[in-house]
């Protein structure tokens, strides 16, 4: 999975939010911490250990 070009649509408004299973998450956090914009992007922890991230201009 592409999770940068996820990133990318998350921030540019493209995606509305995206789950990330916890079999992913390690993966998804990796790619997260090194994204240059990911103070754009903020993440909802959901029971089961899902988490749905999403831009924090459409978060509000």
């Amino acid at each position: 999975m592409d999770y940068q070009k996820v990133l990318d649509q998350l921030v540019d408004g493209e995606l509305k939010e995206y789950k990330v299973d916890p079999k992913d998450a390690f993966d998804f956090q990796r790619t997260l911490r090194s994204y240059e914009r990911r103070q754009s992007i903020t993440g909802r922890a959901m029971r089961g250990g899902s988490i749905v991230y999403s831009s924090v201009t459409s978060a509000k």
